[in-house]
């Protein structure tokens, strides 16, 4: 088991860690959590049937982690997204200029913004597609969904986003060559 636990925890700890700190968007509630969901790892592994990939379960077991942090919490308000890049990828130097990083800052808070207006759910779902590039069954399967479910709340998560970016900005439709959200 230490060798399969070893090797679970050096695929995906990072890819957990990030999970559960763009649902607590707190470094440290996110180090404890992962510890959380490997605690839990350890004590179920025997009873994983491998009807997903591990990858899919860490991750179900991740969400209910944060679902219990925020019961404790006492409060659903909760928070998401440090950072979400959706520029296009571009040949330019690795080392960013003063003006871009002020930007970007101002693009993360800017979506950081729009997030805050989606349900829990919503949220959840962006993360696992976008940031964690799971996809539509894998998703289901994480949350105990089934895929028409990931694909509503998808859409609708996706149509809140666009919905806050257009009162953000102030303009009636953005620019599709600017935000584009594929899958």
């Amino acid at each position: 088991m230490d060798s399969v636990f070893e090797e679970l925890y050096q695929k995906y700890h990072h890819d957990v860690f990030q999970f559960l700190f763009y649902m607590v968007r707190n470094k440290e509630h996110a180090e404890d959590l992962v510890q959380e969901v490997y605690i839990r790892v350890l004590k179920s592994y025997d009873r994983f049937e491998g009807r997903s990939s591990e990858k899919t379960w860490l991750f179900s077991i991740a969400r209910n982690v944060a679902i219990d942090f925020f019961r404790k919490q006492k409060g659903w308000k909760q928070r998401m997204l440090e950072k979400f890049d959706w520029t296009v990828q571009q040949v330019k130097d690795e080392e960013p200029i003063p003006e871009e990083i002020a930007l970007q800052k101002e693009e993360i808070k800017w979506i950081y913004e729009c997030l805050s207006h989606c349900t829990i759910d919503q949220r959840v779902v962006i993360v696992l597609r976008f940031l964690n590039d799971l996809s539509i069954a894998e998703t289901a399967t994480a949350l105990g969904w089934t895929e028409s479910k990931v694909k509503t709340t998808q859409h609708r998560s996706l149509k809140v986003l666009r919905n806050q970016m257009e009162l953000l900005t102030g303009k009636e439709e953005i620019d599709n060559g600017k935000v584009r959200v594929e899958r």
